[in-house]
């Protein structure tokens, strides 16, 4: 039985790398095709994609009933990336809604897209978080400002009593209970510059360099693959080392040909493009999984 409902929470204490594919088609159809996905989980675009909640309420009803996963998941874990930038804390406060939004329809993660200033990562993280879980709250974060009223729905989603989801829909591993993922990502040359106190902000999990952000704000604007240029190489570096010193795990595209040396770097959040889930398998095996895909 699992022991968690966010299955890539159970794998990444377990030590395990996840591996995610991604989709922008929110229909009911689409959901359950999905439930059974060789991923652990999906990321929702609404970045680019629609910012489409009546889609989203359909999709995470076509897992709920196409699944259980193999594993024995209610679901696989859906992270969810949004259209706001992470500017700074005002631009954060100000398109809040959209992650209560989001976490309302029973997400288990949101990713917040060119975070430029620790503000906004902290904006980021008490708009997640309900005003009484006091983890971490002091002077590093203020109360958390998530309202109710969309707690039900999201416990539908998860298959729990409202009084329990409202105990586990906080950020984790700030929270050793909570079930929520949040993510940054460090995308572009003002982000660059304050990575390190951004990625400290308590309640985040993981975070990523954006490669094809971060190239187009230091001129590259096609250099999203690799071999890449000297300043984008300095520029991964930098993100992945201060994900190392503030404990977050570290999202980076892989593919079936560099999965080990990824993983064996440090690369525990795997973005799995085309081939993905031969990727997914390589380093599945690398690592001696033994969770059911």
């Amino acid at each position: 039985m699992p022991k968690r409902i966010n299955r890539c929470i159970e794998l990444l204490e377990d030590g395990q790398p996840i591996y995610y594919t991604g989709t922008r088609d929110l229909t009911y159809q689409n959901g359950k095709a999905m439930a059974k996905t060789w991923a652990d989980y999906i990321t929702v675009d609404m970045e680019h994609g629609a910012l489409d909640m009546p889609g989203l309420s359909q999709f995470m009803k076509g897992l709920v009933d196409g699944g259980p996963t193999n594993s024995g998941h209610r679901t696989p874990t859906v992270i969810m990336s949004m259209p706001t930038d992470g500017t700074d804390e005002q631009v954060v406060r100000a398109n809040a809604w959209m992650f209560k939004q989001g976490l309302a329809r029973g997400v288990h993660g949101i990713l917040l897209c060119h975070t430029e200033t620790p503000g906004a990562a902290r904006a980021f993280v008490e708009a997640c978080r309900y005003p009484f879980n006091t983890i971490g709250v002091g002077d590093a974060l203020g109360d958390g400002r998530r309202g109710g009223g969309g707690q039900a729905s999201a416990a539908e989603i998860w298959g729990i009593p409202v009084p329990e989801y409202l105990k586990k829909a906080d950020s984790w591993p700030l929270n050793p209970a909570g079930e929520l993922m949040l993510g940054l990502k460090i995308e572009n040359k003002r982000a660059l510059e304050t990575c390190e106190a951004s990625t400290r902000v308590p309640g985040i999990s993981f975070a990523e360099w954006g490669p094809g952000d971060m190239g187009m704000s230091l001129g590259h604007p096609d250099a999203h693959d690799p071999p890449y240029p000297e300043a984008m190489q300095a520029a991964r570096a930098r993100v992945f080392a201060a994900c190392r010193d503030a404990g977050l795990f570290f999202l980076n595209a892989v593919t079936a040909q560099d999965i080990v040396s990824m993983i064996d770097e440090g690369v525990m959040v795997a973005a799995c493009g085309r081939g993905g889930e031969a990727a997914a398998a390589a380093g599945r095996a690398h690592t001696r999984r033994t969770m059911p895909v």
